[in-house]
């Protein structure tokens, strides 16, 4: 939860506990995982041994000796020893037996625009290719970082898993990020490569990606890192569909060089466990994003189980994951966890409601997708403009996936009964950028599912709620706490690239008692939600308890949204607050104040959003901007979020007898809700 609402982490909790809903027998009959002692397999006292199952998911160059090391706690280090290949992984170790099979389903936004099926045979030609390029025309190798900002087509899996193959790190940046906020990414990370596309569809538009890579390039350079190459791939091979020029010595299609590479077979790298994958950028509550640092073997281990068991994926399901890979639902969930399993994974380029609110169930239905996984902001956006729509296409999901937020009881039961058509699992999976995979989420065919509730820890995780000193609320208590887990696990990140002591206050220092202790009980895992645990041991997420405002299921940090505000000449100061939306779960909404000389306007309002779209991108656009006298503020100088927010949620205030200036308060709630 977000600024005002960081109090919330503690409360009595009120609401009534929802029913159940079993799996079908048929589901039960077919499922990767029916054994219900599992959890008895991954108790703690089977810990960290347990988790061999996972490794065992993979194929290992070099098996691994130590389990979880601890020596530099809590900066987890698992199967160490252990030599393996991502890119081998998903890719090379099916082509004996699928090498026909479709890999990626490339679904582009425009219907007339056929489906792209592609095999596994022909993602491994194209990712050797691809390999190939960046190895020898780019120079890289094992440990190099390498941005990407790539929209939903079928070049950024190839692309994540050449990196892969050659142990180079890879950190792909949301497509709709804005130039300036990719550019924050590529020098955090020490990116000389930057990778792009030229356009890609958006609503119908073809929108040109080439100029937001510019701008990036700029941005990265401004900052002190300099890209020396920028590869740019075509949304149509051999047609520039860009208005951007090429600058010449730096930018150079991709599609062009691999021909020079046509067949060539690039060797996997055989990596360390231990070593990085790539890095997922997360909004923090300061204004710097933060590189999630994740392993190779112990997330591709991770989101492989999660995968097979969670997600029940086969090899001869279809499989539609319809988030971004620019999220790490994406990475975990579109790409590594499903190709290891040789799963036939869809990519959808545009929007769901595009051309009309029938799209994804036409989508469903001509692939014949059985495993369908999305987001509760998307799920509620379908319900809202074509509720009536899934009954008119003849698709049938086995199984249904909820992600990224919680999801209201309600909007769970129009997923399960219109969408499902009472025949489908569904699990409501709670989990971070942070973790890797899932934490919490009922096992398809062992749990009941219950709307509205994430489920239970998982095989191997043990969560508990905390208070703020650190006390165990119990299960059924009824009182909110901060959500935590009392044990290491593989997809865990490793740090936050370049910044460990930020990674240690940020996720263990609350509750660690000892700093130098190898020990890893002493680091209980923090997550910054607040959470009630019912007495069966299913959690409910309430929200953040820190500074990030969940908007459609991208976390956004309310300090980067005030830095862009900030970014206006006229601002002074500014402040944000998360506010419900039906749709997007959450939007900010902003306050500012001007420096003097300046007057308030409307067009300076649009002036101050259009600015805050253009430096993060359209997802961070406030809902409102409301230009105030002053912000309420401590004696100390503290903005009080929490008064800003009462007004707009229109409570009451509370006492502000103790604020620098009370009188501020009054002016600005007869503005707001005027």
């Amino acid at each position: 939860m977000t600024n005002g609402q960081e109090q919330s982490a503690h409360y009595d909790v009120h609401w009534q506990e929802e029913e159940y809903y079993y799996p079908p027998p048929q589901f039960i009959g077919q499922a990767n995982c029916s054994d219900t002692s599992i959890f008895d397999r991954f108790s703690l006292d089977n810990f960290p041994e347990c988790f061999k199952e996972f490794a065992d998911l993979l194929d290992w160059d070099q098996y691994w000796h130590t389990t979880l090391d601890t020596s530099d706690a809590p900066c987890w280090k698992w199967f160490v020893g252990g030599k393996l290949n991502a890119s081998y992984n998903c890719v090379d170790r099916h082509l004996e037996k699928y090498k026909n099979k479709t890999a990626i389903h490339f679904v582009p936004e425009l219907e007339e625009e056929p489906v792209v099926h592609m095999t596994f045979q022909e993602l491994y030609r194209r990712v050797n290719e691809t390999a190939a390029v960046l190895r020898d025309f780019c120079g890289l190798k094992a440990g190099d970082r390498v941005t990407l900002y790539l929209p939903m087509t079928p070049e950024l899996p190839i692309t994540m898993l050449a990196c892969a193959r050659l142990g180079v790190i890879h950190c792909q940046v949301f497509a709709g990020f804005s130039g300036k906020a990719c550019g924050d990414r590529v020098w955090d990370s020490e990116s000389e490569v930057l990778i792009t596309m030229d356009a890609y569809y958006r609503s119908g538009k073809l929108l040109d990606h080439k100029a937001n890579s510019d701008q990036a390039v700029e941005a990265a350079e401004k900052a002190g890192q300099k890209v020396n190459k920028v590869l740019v791939w075509r949304r149509y091979p051999g047609k520039y569909s860009s208005p951007t020029d090429m600058v010449d010595g730096r930018d150079y299609f991709l599609d062009d060089l691999i021909k020079e590479k046509r067949s060539q077979i690039v060797e996997p790298v055989s990596m360390p466990a231990e070593d990085i994958l790539f890095l997922m950028y997360t909004s923090g509550s300061t204004g710097r994003p933060k590189g999630c640092q994740h392993s190779i073997g112990g997330y591709l281990s991770y989101v492989t189980w999660m995968s097979k068991y969670v997600q029940d994926i086969h090899p001869e399901d279809v499989y539609w994951c319809m988030a971004d890979i620019g999220w790490i639902t994406g990475h975990s969930f579109i790409v590594y966890g499903p190709l290891a399993l040789a799963a036939s994974t869809v990519i959808y380029e545009g929007v769901p409601t595009y051309p009309d609110p029938g799209r994804c169930w036409r989508i469903a239905e001509e692939l014949d997708v059985n495993i369908f996984h999305t987001s509760p902001t998307a799920i509620r956006a379908l319900r809202k403009v074509g509720g009536d729509e899934p009954a008119k296409y003849n698709y049938r999901f086995k199984h249904m996936t909820t992600v990224g937020e919680p999801i209201e009881p309600e909007v769970w039961r129009w997923y399960y009964n219109v969408v499902g058509k009472g025949k489908a699992v569904v699990v409501d999976t709670w989990w971070q950028t942070e973790t890797g995979g899932f934490l919490c989420s009922t096992l398809p065919a062992v749990s009941a599912m219950k709307p509205g509730s994430a489920g239970p820890g998982l095989p191997g995780i043990h969560p508990v709620i905390l208070d703020d000193e650190g006390h165990e609320i119990q299960p059924g208590e009824g009182k909110a706490g901060n959500l935590c887990i009392r044990n290491p696990w593989p997809g865990a990140f490793q740090t936050i690239w370049k910044d460990k002591e930020r990674y240690i206050n940020s996720y263990y220092g609350k509750y660690s008692k000892d700093r130098n202790s190898k020990d890893w009980r002493d680091w209980i895992y923090m997550a910054g939600d607040a959470a009630v645990m019912s007495k069966d041991g299913y959690v409910r997420i309430l929200g953040r308890i820190d500074d990030v405002i969940n908007v459609s299921g991208h976390r956004l940090g309310t300090k980067e949204i005030e830095s862009a505000a900030l970014t206006t000449e006229e601002v002074a100061e500014a402040a944000v607050v998360a506010m419900p939306d039906e749709i997007k779960g959450s939007v900010p909404e902003l306050y500012v104040s001007l420096k003097p000389g300046y007057e308030p306007s409307d067009e300076l309002a649009k002036k101050v959003s259009d600015n805050v779209a253009d430096v993060l991108g359209k997802i961070a656009k406030p809902s409102n901007v409301y230009i105030v006298p002053d912000m309420p503020k401590t004696r100390s100088g503290k903005i009080m979020r929490r008064v800003l927010l009462s007004i707009s949620s229109g409570k009451d205030v509370g006492d502000v007898s103790t604020l620098a200036n009370p009188q501020i308060v009054e002016e600005i709630r007869k503005q707001v809700q005027s």
